[in-house]
């Protein structure tokens, strides 16, 4: 006969399978929907675009390619960055068709 004091093991893998599910309904998913719609972005990020990189550098996108951007970030200063370093666009830019 099983001591009543000590839980099943079936209760037990329960409580597991219940704490994955948490943790993948208010963790995973919703992180994975942020790097979705972060893919997005910069899939449309075109020249003409007002971004902020996710070091906080503001500027204007006058060049694109596969990886790289060119923001002008002062009346004739340009840098080259990474795609990925992108944060965000910002609204009303002329690029923006949205």
């Amino acid at each position: 006969m099983a001591d009543p004091a000590q839980p099943s093991f079936m209760s037990t893998l329960l409580l597991f399978a219940a704490f994955g599910l948490f943790f993948y309904a208010l963790i995973i998913r919703p992180q994975q929907r942020r790097d979705k719609e972060h893919k997005q972005m910069l899939a449309r990020v075109a020249k003409g675009d007002q971004v902020v990189t996710s070091g906080g550098l503001h500027g204007r996108v006058t060049g694109v390619t596969d990886d790289v951007l060119t923001l002008e970030v002062a009346s004739g200063v340009r840098v080259k960055i990474d795609k990925g370093a992108i944060g965000r666009r910002l609204p009303g830019a002329e690029g923006d068709k949205t």
